[in-house]
């Protein structure tokens, strides 16, 4: 049959994965560095992928096709979920023979006790800490501006009491290995990070939870020079759009040299 599709110019990819995350049907596949439609039949031509394209790689078409094959997209995504879960439940009982229980004593805990550890939310209260002398800082490192926990923009809980009146930053995971004091960007601020190539989740849904149901005072992405961070800041402006909200907010843009090229 004749429908509309996807067709991408992979001379224009530049392979940074956001068009993967965004086909929520699975029809798009990076094939050897270069964003690639997998299976006609998975792809619904509605075009959830185009908007994320940093290059403008991807267009639609009228060509001969397969017909949408709504069941058999649900039945991929099922397995795929199945896999995922398996490897995570892999993942969590190797761990867990090298872990041994403990209780925080530093900080304040929210929410009911057991779960994953990684994901239980933490208030890290940073009034009492002393400033080190210059002898400490040598031999512990700059003082960590961290007030929270957890940081992953996937698991924190938008409700979490640490958003209300918050100043929020919200970085790209390379960015705090690329800029060697990335710290000062940190202080007095909510952290929450994640990478948009890597993560296959929108975060535009969770960041408009957060920005709705709390009185966010400003927001400061931090994202790297490379196109497929532009996913973050999208996400920012998606989340902004959704919720309603009127927040102060900025980017900073670190290059690959750990040098900020815009700020």
């Amino acid at each position: 049959m004749i429908r509309k599709i996807i067709k991408i110019n992979e001379d224009l990819c530049n392979g940074c994965g956001l068009c993967v995350n965004a086909c929520h049907e699975s029809a798009i596949g990076l094939v050897n560095g270069k964003a690639t439609l997998l299976r006609d039949d998975y792809c619904d031509g509605l075009g959830n992928c185009l908007p994320v394209c940093p290059t403008n790689a991807i267009r639609f078409e009228e060509r001969e096709a397969l017909e949408y094959n709504e069941e058999e997209v649900n039945r991929n995504i099922q397995m795929s979920k199945m896999q995922m879960k398996a490897t995570e439940t892999q993942s969590i009982l190797k761990t867990g023979e090298h872990q041994h229980s403990s209780h925080h004593q530093d900080g304040h805990h929210h929410g009911v006790p057991g779960g994953c550890p990684g994901s239980r939310v933490i208030t890290l209260d940073k009034k009492d800490n002393p400033v080190p002398t210059q002898m400490e800082t040598t031999q512990i490192g700059t003082p960590s501006m961290l007030r929270q926990w957890p940081v992953q923009i996937q698991l924190v809980p938008p409700n979490a009491p640490y958003f209300q009146n918050a100043n929020i930053l919200i970085a790209a995971d390379c960015t705090a290995y690329a800029f060697g004091n990335f710290h000062q960007f940190m202080k007095n601020k909510i952290t929450i990070i994640g990478c948009p190539k890597l993560d296959e989740v929108d975060y535009s849904e969770k960041l408009t939870q957060i920005f709705s149901m709390n009185q966010v005072k400003s927001i400061t992405v931090i994202r790297m020079e490379v196109p497929c961070c532009g996913g973050i800041v999208h996400a920012v402006k998606t989340a902004l759009a959704n919720s309603g909200q009127v927040i102060p907010w900025s980017v900073i843009t670190i290059g690959t040299d750990g040098t900020i090229l815009e700020d």
